[in-house]
């Protein structure tokens, strides 16, 4: 997610549009939904299995379609920990494609997906819930394909709180990862440049993890950089205080929004190592 002028711009819409329309707005804002990467991710992304996920959707009432990219971990064992990759938004599968690799080196096979409105998958403007469902399509795509494997949920910024939620409501995840990710939207625009104003009740697409995360049963490691200025740590923090459970908080040095993984990969590391038992 880009730095929004969100809460002026609902502020100011809320008196000339109506409720729908509002929601729309919301929605295209968070999300960004794109079928572009940037820089050279898609080249990155090269060598990555295509992965299609097919389903009946509750949310649209119609047939969806999930683009995903598969990358195994090659010096693992064929019954080696699998890894659910949610990303964040603005950018397609492709454009995650740096943190896919070094989740990989880290010892993971890696699926990530492109939430519909994204990519290659199902066209059309993404919302909360369809986001959430598309997330749990992705993991039971996965505990068909692998029941065997050990299997972890990631999440990055927006795909933070897609995670969380997923995490909330499974019982088979082994751990689950965040990454400067947040308490809920309300929350994030209080931070920002108009901040001040009252328009927490306007906010449609909450995603209130604060509310969710004490019903994670698995390990959870919340990771932050402290140089984030898009994310504030703050939030990262106080989501890690509403966890119950065994957990971790790293804040990582010099990490920002979008560097914190490759600054801090040596400290990742160590507290997959640590708090999953994974070598």
């Amino acid at each position: 997610m880009k730095r929004w002028t969100f809460a002026a711009a609902a502020a100011a819409l809320a008196l000339t549009v109506g409720c729908a329309t509002l929601d729309e707005q919301e929605r295209a804002w968070i999300f960004q939904p794109s079928d572009r990467s940037w820089g050279g991710t898609a080249e990155l992304a090269r060598g990555m299995d295509d992965v299609w996920i097919d389903f009946a959707s509750q949310v649209s009432g119609e047939p969806a379609r999930l683009h995903g990219l598969w990358l195994a971990a090659g010096h693992r064992p064929a019954d080696g920990p699998v890894l659910l990759y949610l990303h964040g938004a603005r950018w397609n599968v492709e454009g995650s494609a740096p943190r896919i690799k070094r989740m990989q080196e880290l010892g993971f096979s890696v699926l990530a997906i492109d939430y519909r409105g994204f990519g290659k998958s199902t066209p059309g403007l993404p919302s909360e819930d369809m986001a959430y469902e598309d997330a749990r399509a992705a993991w039971d795509w996965l505990a068909s394909k692998y029941p065997q494997r050990p299997r972890y949920i990631f999440g990055h910024s927006l795909g933070g709180a897609i995670a969380i939620d997923l995490a909330a409501q499974v019982h088979d995840e082994r751990g689950v990862i965040v990454e400067g990710t947040f308490t809920s939207i309300p929350d994030v625009a209080s931070t920002m440049k108009w901040g001040w104003l009252p328009v927490g009740p306007l906010i449609t697409q909450r995603f209130e993890s604060v509310k969710k995360v004490a019903r994670i049963g698995a390990p959870l490691l919340v990771v932050h950089g402290d140089s984030d200025n898009l994310i504030k740590s703050e939030l990262g923090r106080k989501l890690y205080e509403a966890a119950q459970g065994r957990k971790r908080f790293l804040l990582v040095e010099g990490g920002s929004h979008f560097s914190t993984m490759s600054v801090g990969v040596a400290k990742y590391r160590e507290a997959i190592a640590d708090l999953f038992s994974l070598r």
